[in-house]
């Protein structure tokens, strides 16, 4: 192992427009390294492949310039949801690790099976723009282990779309929510999983806004 006074801080030289990656990470990264001879010896490619997998990086060039400092341009993801909890998905799709926390900007959370991240993604992009006109977006969006699809409105209200006909079923929600006015206010659940119509699930009035909900299908 590296002892981290081998490589002191001043000697890194890190660009890159960062804001959760420090050269203390990367300072870390190197550090952790198994070697052979001097750090200047070190293979480029091994240095590279370590800042990589510092989380929040999405890209990195690693360059030493003798005799002792190494520079380093790192690129960051880029979140654009919050995945399965724990993870990030950067605008294209890819998983990535990091503090959650550290997200200034309120982010969707996305859920789904392994593989399925870039589906959900434009599923999301596809059916929040479906949305917009509304003045509605969604807060959260879940595919299943069944390849079945819910819905969470920034309102609250869960929509249940079930598998097929995804889109249409939206329509569908759209064209019903503008006819409900002001009851809508008074929904739990949407329930759009049939060929026509749909079920809606009202709060009762002594206990509206709580999580209990009777159910009517219209349509």
């Amino acid at each position: 192992m590296w002892d981290d006074q081998r490589l002191p801080l001043s000697k890194i030289v890190l660009q890159g427009d960062l804001t959760h990656v420090t050269a203390k990470d990367v300072q870390h990264a190197f550090a952790n390294l198994e070697h052979i001879g001097t750090f200047m010896s070190q293979d480029i490619n091994v240095l590279q492949q370590s800042v990589e997998q510092i989380p929040w990086v999405s890209q990195a060039s690693v360059r030493k310039q003798w005799p002792d400092t190494v520079k380093v341009f790192l690129t960051e993801h880029q979140a654009s949801a919050i995945w399965n909890g724990i993870d990030m998905l950067d605008t294209n799709g890819v998983v990535f690790s990091g503090d959650v926390s550290a997200i200034e900007e309120q982010k969707v959370k996305l859920y789904g099976p392994k593989g399925t991240e870039l589906q959900v993604l434009q599923t999301y992009r596809d059916s929040n723009g479906q949305l917009a006109p509304l003045g509605l977006s969604i807060s959260s969006l879940v595919l299943n282990e069944r390849r079945a699809w819910q819905v969470i409105l920034d309102n609250g209200i869960r929509l249940e779309l079930g598998k097929d006909s995804m889109q249409e079923r939206l329509e569908r929600f759209i064209s019903l929510y503008r006819k409900l006015g002001d009851q809508v206010s008074k929904i739990s659940y949407i329930d759009l999983r049939y060929d026509t119509g749909a079920a809606v699930g009202w709060f009762p009035a002594e206990e509206a806004g709580t999580a209990h909900a009777e159910s009517k299908k219209v349509g």
